[in-house]
C-alpha cells in the first residue's frame, strides 16, 4: 500500500473510535475490534497494492479516491469483505462496501 497519511490514520483512529471499537495501531494498519468483529483497517492515499487475504478489511482514504479504490477492488475481486471510507475536509465521510 502507499504511504499512510498521519491524517487518514488519525481520521481512521476517529472514525472506529466513535463506532465503538477498540483500536490498536498495528504494522501500517488499524486492528478495530468490537464484539465479536475484528476489522483490519489501512488507512492510504492510494490503492497501490490490496491485500490479498484477510476477513474483514476497511481502506481510509480521501473522498476523491474512493471510486478508484471502488474500480481496483472491483476488478481484484478479493476474498474478502471490504469497505472504503472517504473522508472530507468537513469532518465527514462517505461509505463504499463490496456489493454482494
Amino acid at each position: 500500500m502507499s504511504t499512510v497519511s498521519t491524517a487518514l490514520e488519525r481520521e481512521a483512529e476517529s472514525i472506529f473510535t466513535d463506532l465503538g471499537y477498540t483500536v490498536s495501531p498495528e504494522a501500517g494498519e488499524i486492528r478495530a475490534e468490537r464484539k465479536w468483529r475484528v476489522v483490519q483497517v489501512t488507512p492510504t492515499e492510494e490503492p497501490d497494492e490490496i491485500p490479498s487475504s484477510g476477513s474483514m478489511r476497511c481502506f481510509v482514504t480521501f473522498a476523491e479516491s474512493v471510486t478508484q479504490f471502488e474500480r481496483k477492488l472491483s476488478r481484484e475481486n478479493p476474498d474478502y469483505e471490504w469497505a472504503i471510507i472517504g473522508v472530507t475536509n468537513d469532518d465527514d465521510y462517505v461509505v463504499r462496501r463490496r456489493s454482494s
